[in-house]
């Protein structure tokens, strides 16, 4: 096997992200194509990814094996909450996006970017990784669940 690092990403990053992207964005489309768009033009998302990794609060991390470059990328950002009359003080990171391609599953890049993300809270004094998962994406709520996530509350809706 490959060796697999994990680095920082940066805004100048934001192209190989949306290459990234395509296949996860793809999934969502297919699944519920009354929410998402179909596939955005490459320069549309660079330009979302490069202003998100241009944020202070926002980190980005690319999965690289030798011999193959980018397998994979995160993006979280951090979340500070005010103490109010309902909730207590907090900061927490939320992870917003984690993609891996599909012929790199199973190679321990996912792991490797959930492990970059963590690290990046614990050092930011976050206590807590939030993320969402479709219930239609077996696969990523499977790896949630294997890597520690636990239900928190429930989504639910209805049409009208």
């Amino acid at each position: 096997m490959s060796a697999l690092t994990v680095r920082r990403a940066f805004p100048e990053d934001a192209a190989l992200l949306a290459e990234m992207n395509r296949h996860v964005h793809d999934l969502h489309a297919r699944h519920r194509p009354d929410i998402y768009n179909e596939q955005p033009p490459p320069e549309e998302l660079a330009t979302i990814y490069r202003e998100q990794l241009g944020r202070e609060s926002v980190w980005g991390f690319v999965a690289e094996l030798a011999g193959s470059g980018c397998v994979g990328y995160a993006t979280a950002a951090l979340h500070q909450r005010a103490p109010s009359a309902f909730l207590q003080p907090e900061s927490f990171i939320v992870l917003n996006q984690l993609a891996v391609a599909p012929e790199a599953t199973r190679r321990g890049a996912a792991t490797a970017l959930l492990d970059a993300v963590r690290e990046a809270g614990r050092a930011a004094g976050c206590r807590r990784l939030v993320t969402e998962v479709w219930d239609f994406n077996d696969e990523a709520r499977s790896f949630y669940e294997a890597s520690g996530f636990l239900p928190t509350k429930r989504s639910l809706e209805q049409l009208l």
